[in-house]
């Protein structure tokens, strides 16, 4: 019996395993906080970690190898240690493989900067998809299913819709309770316009485009490195015909904050493509990004 018993736990613990996505490294900085007692803040990121970690996110088995490693770096500006109240920013990032290859190409790299939350210290945080339950887990579970969604996407076209769409929920059941960070006023930066923009029509060669761009371009450079760079300068024509449509949108801004560096790495190294091309596409797209431009080697 005793033999049973471990057998069945321990292939109840595998399966456990199989069903977390994420693999999240949490930093919680107060340096900028004159707070002595240090323990809250290490309290919260360990409770952030858990949270994110243990969560099952979607109904489907994930393998070890297949979790999402990202990352939520909270820095704290301001805490009310008589409410537990705190405020600051938060900057996401998350990434994944690339076929045949140890290279990990980064797929978010944004910063929330209107993050205000309560947290009591050992306060448990739990998902309800039908309640808000605080305003610290709305923003935790909104960015997981962020991170599911683009990186779905990435690997199938609109692979995320699902996952975007209970984001949107998230940000609905926020807005209800009138928290700075989920509405249509003020920044048209800020969560509603992130989820709305991504499940617009009118922003679909966005979401195209980061198909191309890991699919049929990082995922095929280990194959046929020059049709990778083709297919990665046909995701960026695609962002150029968003731009014409929308330009300065949010999600221009994203993409390029996040892959800008990347793509100077691409189009300088290896088979050449017609550089001046590119270099041409990338200053009309992103000319927030011109110093960068300048370094692809011609």
């Amino acid at each position: 019996m005793n033999n049973f018993l471990l057998a069945f736990m321990c292939s109840f613990f595998i399966l456990k395993l199989q069903a977390q996505e994420l693999n999240c490294k949490v930093v919680v900085s107060s340096n900028l906080v004159n707070q002595t007692n240090q323990k809250i803040f290490n309290t919260l990121e360990v409770s952030i970690k858990e949270f994110m970690d243990s969560k099952a996110w979607t109904s489907k088995k994930w393998s070890y190898e297949e979790k999402i490693n990202c990352t939520l770096i909270f820095n704290i500006t301001e805490y009310d240690n008589s409410n537990n109240n705190f405020k600051g920013t938060l900057q996401i990032l998350s990434q994944r493989p690339t076929y045949e290859s140890s290279y990990s190409t980064t797929i978010i790299n944004y910063q929330d900067n209107d993050i205000n939350f309560k947290y009591d210290e050992y306060q448990p945080l739990f998902y309800n998809s039908n309640v808000y339950e605080s305003n610290l887990i709305s923003i935790l579970s909104f960015y997981a299913y962020i991170i599911l969604g683009l990186d779905s996407d990435s690997f199938k076209i609109n692979g995320g819709q699902r996952y975007f769409s209970i984001a949107q929920q998230i940000v609905n059941l926020a807005q209800q309770n009138n928290v700075s960070g989920w509405n249509t006023d003020g920044s048209r930066k800020n969560r509603y316009w992130f989820v709305d923009s991504i499940l617009s029509n009118a922003f679909v060669d966005f979401r195209t485009s980061i198909y191309e761009y890991h699919r049929k371009g990082l995922d095929q450079m280990t194959t046929d490195i020059k049709l990778a760079k083709e297919n990665i300068f046909s995701s960026l024509r695609k962002l150029d015909n968003l731009n014409n449509r929308r330009p300065n949108s949010f999600l221009i801004q994203f993409f390029f904050d996040t892959k800008a560096t990347e793509i100077v790495s691409i189009f300088s190294d290896g088979p050449s493509i017609p550089n001046s091309d590119i270099k041409q596409l990338l200053k009309k797209i992103a000319p927030f990004y011109n110093n960068l431009w300048r370094e692809i080697r011609s």
